[in-house]
């Protein structure tokens, strides 16, 4: 029997009052692979992620986590999700240890297992030596780098990034992108990436656009760009979402 998808969107619309956000949304997320989902601001990707973290009740379509339906089963469908919530969410006043001590004890994690599991991440993250240090003392991207790390502690299969690296240069976009290819790649997380900067998306990434709350391409971002006729994905992009929210 085939194993479902690490997240599975069907057919998923959600509406604020009168206004549609989301209509009929429908992709896969598969495991081992960086997922893009591309689009303007205010093509509903926050929304979409609101869903999937239940932040919304989901009134139209379905939503499951490893076959998990998100509507019948509640928070407990939430258990393998790791999040990175586009606004930063780390208590700026405590160390970075005391930050992912706790994160882990909320997830059940004994200390000693969340020392080690902390060393690991931070290490793959080159930020081991920053263990003792306030997090108000931290740039923004290495916060960044901690919310990631604090997101893989508990080892989810599914792992969704809100728009991570808004207000990073260019190096530490490059260096976090990497990274999370790389946890995909080893350790077999599906990841949702959500962005409106092309730049973030590789050729092999499997890559969903979204404009106006409708996914108007879904598949390979390469061919993607050369199934588009305008030769590469910036212009591809411009042409699938013209008229979007920007």
């Amino acid at each position: 029997m085939d194993r479902p998808p690490a997240l599975a969107v069907e057919n998923v619309s959600f509406a604020y009052g009168r206004a549609k956000a989301l209509d009929q949304v429908s992709f896969d997320v598969a495991a081992g692979k960086v997922t893009i989902l591309l689009g303007p601001n205010g093509a509903g990707k926050t929304t979409l992620f609101g869903l999937i973290t239940r932040l919304f009740a989901i009134p139209h379509g379905r939503i499951a986590i490893l076959g998990i339906d998100l509507r019948t089963h509640g928070a407990a469908a939430l258990t393998p999700l790791g999040i990175v919530f586009q606004q930063q969410t780390l208590d700026l006043d405590l160390t970075v240890r005391q930050n992912l001590r706790y994160f882990a004890a909320l997830r059940g994690i004994s200390p000693r297992d969340a020392d080690t599991r902390i060393s690991r991440e931070l290490t793959r993250l080159e930020m081991a030596d920053r263990l003792g240090d306030s997090v108000r003392a931290l740039n923004s991207g290495h916060r960044r780098r901690v919310e990631i790390a604090r997101a893989l502690l508990h080892g989810p299969s599914v792992l969704l990034l809100d728009e991570p690296t808004v207000g990073l240069d260019i190096p530490t976009r490059k260096a976090l992108i990497a990274h999370v290819h790389q946890r995909a790649r080893e350790d077999g997380v599906a990841a949702l990436w959500a962005t409106h900067l092309i730049d973030e998306v590789g050729d092999d990434d499997p890559l969903i656009i979204l404009s106006k709350g409708r996914v108007v391409a879904n598949g390979r971002a390469g061919d993607i760009a050369d199934a588009s006729g305008v030769g590469d994905l910036d212009a591809a992009f411009a042409r699938l979402t013209s008229g979007a929210a920007t």
